[in-house]
């Protein structure tokens, strides 16, 4: 469910209800003189912040008991969490070397080497570094064991690396695994 008042309470900010004096002084409205409409929109703040909160697991919402905003809330748990620019580059810097040193664990199955691989892509993804297809495919494909040598250098010979997506390749890499398994079997 998609509550979108609590996110513009939430990215807006604390909704303060005042009134306007006849000198043109604002100054905060008395509870008492609160319309429906000014307890609706206090309402859903307060059900922003409560959504935040509950979001927490209690003992992180502890640390966080200060904040008495929904807004003021989300802003420090995204510095807290996404952090400053030199924190966001300096794990996009170690993303870009853990693709870079990506490579097959012995006694790891391939099932599990693919897992990995596409959890970092994904990561990679949503940190925005971006890569093309042809960069991803030729690491995954460089990254399994020297046993798959000829059905990788098939792949790279047959297949367009730069059209694949990296689900195809993984399906290509699935039905080479199950073809071997499959000779295994009639051995």
């Amino acid at each position: 469910m998609k509550d979108f008042k609590v996110w513009r309470s939430i990215l807006k900010g604390p909704f303060r209800v005042t009134t306007n004096l006849s000198n043109g002084q604002v100054i905060d409205k008395l509870y008492d003189d609160y319309t429906d409409e000014d307890f609706k929109m206090v309402e859903e703040q307060e059900r922003a912040l409560a959504t935040l909160t509950m979001a927490l697991s209690p003992n992180i919402a502890q640390g966080f008991r200060e904040y008495t905003s929904a807004k003021a809330l989300w802003e420090v748990l995204i510095e807290v969490y996404e952090g400053n620019e030199d924190m966001k580059e300096s794990c996009k810097d170690m993303l870009r070397q853990k693709f870079n040193m990506f490579n097959y664990v012995p006694r790891e199955t391939l099932e599990a080497q693919l897992q990995r691989f596409t959890a970092l892509t994904t990561k990679m993804s949503i940190t925005k570094i971006y890569l093309t297809r042809s960069e991803i495919n030729k690491k995954l494909l460089n990254s399994i064991p020297k046993s798959w040598d000829m059905n990788v250098a098939v792949t790279k010979k047959t297949k367009d690396l730069s059209c694949l997506s990296l689900a195809e390749t993984m399906a290509i890499i699935i039905a080479c695994d199950l073809d071997d398994k499959q000779r295994e079997i009639i051995m």
